[in-house]
């Protein structure tokens, strides 16, 4: 700290009016000139010409305890006595608390009586040490500070317990490929900002790299304080940003680890990524707080990435085939390719169980990959023109060869182009949605079908519409299930919409003939679901086209 106090020796001005003038100056020393005080692992006092404590950093009040500006010096220190110092040289000197903590005290005057008192267990730590704990671009304390503040908290803490939060930014990643990294820092330099302004003196802030940030919360006398304070930067960092002339919305996810009997600093960081961790998988934009058991489901989830990327390797995947009909001809027109993994111990494991973990560690698209050349080469011997249909992953489409193997199956398969049709749904398009409408035009102009997926349940469809001319649209099942006014009207106007835009339009999750109806009612062109096909492997579809006679013809008008 002694750097940092050597240009206002002479000065008449409080450590709060040089904090509020470095910040009104924009002075380039450090980002936040009060952030840094706040964020430095070892104590720092100011005291009036009586005394008295007119700041205390956060590490001060860990290290006594709490609350202690408006104390004196003499109630902290033993023996010690401010009228022994020089006003006009300071002095260095050794102080014991009266709680037996020993600490070597630098005293540097201010003016006017007033002395900055900076605090060190050791004399080992000099101040390129201390630069080296905050972090360039934000000010912000760097882990191994930030871990020292959460030790000592966690031992000084008396009456209260303190909070965790690990916060990692959503699409921020986005953020930096589209407007480059300069915009990007700017960025993590405004969400430091609104982190500081949320969180209350004594609170500490900082960054472990990239775009995650953590605060460890001081005074939690119950979990809704903890709540209070994530949805509060939840909702602020959710908000609009302005910079260099570009709109930006991002969002943030909050991981929250409470004290409860946990006394190292490593386990409440631990605690509060595993929250983190839910905290993204139930869908971003919130917060958790952690429970027992993530423990047990993170282990779960890890085993099951390990059989995961061995599946592909031991051809453990396999794609069943569900059919889609015409309704005006009452035929089947193609079918959808659906992954199943046959795991060796656990039998048949859902999709919904393993899909949003190969998106989550990149394997859907060597899986997306093998999905792909496996459809179309089995499609290849169906008869006619008979449609396969594959769902694509947004990951994928951010894959530069996606194009180059969608090519390479449809000439390894010696499949026409127009008998491939790509499932693409609204995720795909939110991330990046101009690179993401280059790659469907260049399938589009090859000749393979494009229909969009899950329509009705996002926030922009109807925008895509207008930029892409699908094929088709399939309606969510979710309208089909609910017979409701609501739904009705959905179905309605979809199906209208479809026809004057030339597309198809497939309702999908019919399971009754009474759905089936209201389908046929709404006008819209092509149906699936169990009532008129259930997936199928490979080798039954051959069996299906040639002897099917379902019920469902007899519903024909």
């Amino acid at each position: 700290m002694f750097f940092l106090f050597h240009h206002v020796e002479k000065a008449t001005l409080t450590v709060p009016t040089i904090l509020t003038s470095a910040v009104v100056e924009n002075t380039l020393v450090m980002p936040s000139f009060e952030r840094i005080l706040q964020n430095l692992s070892h104590p720092v006092l100011a005291l009036s010409a009586e005394g008295d404590v007119t700041f205390a950093n956060a590490a001060a009040e860990a290290s006594f305890g709490g609350w202690i500006i408006g104390l004196n010096i003499r109630d902290l220190f033993c023996g010690f006595a401010l009228s022994s110092v020089s006003a006009t040289q300071g002095s260095s000197m050794i102080l014991t608390t009266k709680q037996d903590s020993t600490y070597d005290a630098l005293l540097t005057p201010l003016g006017d009586g007033q002395f900055v008192v900076d605090l060190r267990l050791t004399l080992e730590q000099d101040g390129p040490a201390i630069a080296a704990d905050l972090d360039d671009l934000t000010g912000l304390a760097k882990r191994n500070m930030f871990m020292s503040h959460v030790t000592r908290a966690l031992t000084k803490s008396v009456g209260s317990s303190v909070a965790v939060h690990c916060l990692d930014l959503d699409r921020f990643k986005m953020i930096n490929d589209t407007l480059g990294h300069a915009i990007g820092d700017l960025l993590l330099k405004k969400v430091a900002d609104r982190l500081s302004s949320v969180c209350r003196k004594g609170d500490v802030v900082g960054r472990l790299g990239g775009d995650e940030f953590v605060v460890l919360q001081i005074g939690v006398h119950e979990p809704a304080d903890a709540e209070k304070l994530a949805s509060r930067m939840v909702d602020l960092i959710g908000r609009t940003y302005v910079i260099s002339g570009h709109t930006i919305n991002i969002g943030v996810s909050v991981g929250v680890a409470l004290r409860s009997n946990i006394a190292q600093a490593r386990d409440m960081l631990r605690n509060a990524d595993l929250a983190l961790y839910e905290a993204k998988r139930a869908g971003r934009g919130r917060y958790r707080l952690f429970e027992t058991g993530m423990d047990d489901l993170l282990h779960k989830r890890r085993e099951m990435e390990i059989d995961l990327r061995r599946a592909l390797a031991l051809k453990q995947f396999e794609l069943n085939y569900q059919p889609f009909l015409d309704l005006a001809s009452n035929t089947c027109i193609g079918f959808e390719a659906l992954l199943r993994w046959k795991h060796p111990v656990k039998g048949y494991i859902p999709p919904l169980d393993f899909i949003s973990l190969a998106e989550e560690n990149g394997l859907i698209v060597k899986i997306g990959e093998w999905v792909l050349r496996t459809a179309c080469l089995e499609a290849a011997s169906w008869p006619g023109e008979m449609i396969v249909a594959v769902n694509v992953s947004p990951l994928q489409f951010k894959s530069d060869t996606l194009l180059e193997t969608i090519a390479s199956a449809l000439e390894k398969a010696r499949l026409p182009a127009h008998r491939l049709e790509i499932e693409i749904t609204e995720g795909a398009l939110l991330d990046d949605t101009d690179n993401v409408l280059k790659t469907l035009i260049a399938l589009r102009d090859i000749g393979v079908k494009i229909s969009m997926d899950d329509f009705g349940t996002g926030y922009s469809s109807l925008s895509y519409l207008q930029k892409f001319p699908f094929n088709k649209i399939k309606i969510d099942r979710s309208f089909v299930a609910n017979a409701n006014p609501d739904s009705e009207a959905i179905l309605r106007a979809v199906a209208g919409l479809g026809a004057s835009l030339g597309m198809a339009i497939t309702a999908e999750g019919v399971e009754t003939a009474e759905q089936l109806t209201r389908i046929r009612d709404e006008r819209c062109t092509h149906v699936q679901g169990y009532l008129t096909g259930r997936p199928m492997a490979a080798n039954l579809v051959a069996d299906f086209l040639k002897n099917s006679n379902p019920d469902w013809k007899r519903e024909s008008p």
